[in-house]
């Protein structure tokens, strides 16, 4: 294959003024966890004037694309349009609980979601990525009686013609239909896996220090789940939760494949086996025999309570194999470096800082400054920081 020319001329703050795109300042301001008040007063604007400048209806001079570049992290090219644009209208993320979690700390997890969208479209000017196949199958919200969760995870292992049996690899099987899976930045933890689609391709965010393999296998079908039934539905709600836990449930264990395995009692032995067989923790198969009815709630309470005492619900039993990893993103990067294009060059065409490229493109979690040539300063009250800090007010 022949060689690519990495090369890309940096833009200027005067074509980032001319080609500006509100959305893109948008997307930093909640990356780095300001509200537009605060960033108003760091760039000595008025909070109007950065509403304006959101919502396109007025254009930054240079001199202002250049206090937004210190103040935010990013070069001027952060600023033009990026390689994909937001189809969906105001899509929600599933987010698992949102009274735990700041408004501020959703804004940033999302716009860290989209900008990947931003990588993986730039990525994939030169590489093929498999076409989103994934069916849809609407769960009312209100629905806490109904086998729709369990039919709509039946549907997709018919769908993706997963055979009978324990699920593979499920980030690759993911990968392979098309969802995009990346973790987040490590500095981001607070904030549990999510999920959404913005009208680039589904996407699965997993949490970078879950170092639990069954956990992460589990948290992947839950998202999934969101993807197939909630596209429209409010997050976060008991009744949504629930319902994309039976999925993940089903999806993992099915019932007419587990009714006749899962034991009745406590049996650790029978039960540390199918846990080694179908990638799923104790916890889960205990819950999944007393949702099919094959344990009592007397014996799964009692079990519970044992696992507790041994101290098994924080650290189960066993060996932890290493959790699941994406690649298709970095192997799209691999593949490209192969051919001359460097991680500087894919960075600048993403429209996002180096930081940000390696961060959404490894295949394991990483901590990177996301932002350029941070200088020390507090975290804004109710941001998870994303880097070493915000920059101070450059002055006039």
């Amino acid at each position: 294959m022949a060689m690519v020319s990495s090369r890309h001329a940096d833009v200027q703050v005067g074509d980032a003024s001319r080609l500006f795109d509100g959305r893109r300042l948008t997307l930093a301001r909640q990356l780095i966890g300001l509200r537009k008040n605060a960033l108003a007063a760091k760039i000595d604007k008025s909070p109007t004037a950065v509403a304006a400048y959101e919502n396109n209806t007025k254009r930054p001079a240079p001199v202002t694309v250049a206090q937004l570049c210190l103040t935010l992290g990013v070069d001027p090219g952060f600023f033009l349009p990026g390689p994909h644009q937001l189809t969906a209208s105001d899509p929600v993320p599933h987010f698992r609980s949102l009274r735990s979690t700041t408004q501020l700390a959703r804004d940033q997890a999302f716009a860290y979601g989209v900008i990947s969208g931003d990588v993986g479209a730039a990525l994939e000017r030169h590489v093929e990525f498999p076409e989103p196949n994934l069916p849809q199958l609407s769960v009312d919200v209100d629905d806490e009686s109904s086998d729709l969760p369990e039919e709509a995870a039946r549907l997709l292992r018919e769908h993706w013609e997963i055979s009978s049996g324990p699920v593979g690899h499920l980030v690759r099987l993911a990968e392979h239909h098309g969802i995009v899976v990346v973790f987040s930045p490590v500095q981001t933890a607070a904030v549990d896996a999510y999920s959404f689609n913005d009208g680039y391709r589904p996407t699965v965010v997993l949490n970078p220090t879950k170092e639990d393999y069954y956990r992460q296998r589990f948290d992947v079908a839950h998202e999934i789940g969101h993807l197939v039934m909630h596209v429209d539905a409010e997050p976060g709600s008991k009744v949504v939760e629930n319902q994309a836990h039976r999925f993940a449930a089903e999806l993992l264990l099915p019932e007419n494949e587990l009714r006749d395995l899962l034991p009745s009692k406590a049996d650790w032995r029978s039960l540390a086996a199918l846990k080694e067989a179908y990638g799923v923790s104790l916890q889960a198969l205990l819950y999944r025999s007393r949702a099919l009815g094959v344990m009592s709630d007397v014996t799964y309470r009692n079990a519970v309570a044992y696992l507790s005492s041994k101290g098994w619900r924080r650290r189960e039993p066993g060996e932890m194999p290493a959790v699941e990893q994406p690649s298709l993103y970095p192997k799209a990067v691999e593949i490209l470096q192969s051919v001359g294009m460097n991680e500087l060059s894919l960075a600048k065409e993403s429209r996002v800082t180096p930081g940000i490229f390696r961060t959404v493109t490894a295949r394991h979690p990483v901590r990177e400054d996301l932002f350029l040539d941070p200088q020390k300063t507090d975290a804004p009250d109710g941001a998870i920081p994303l880097f070493r800090s915000v920059v101070d007010h450059p002055g006039k």
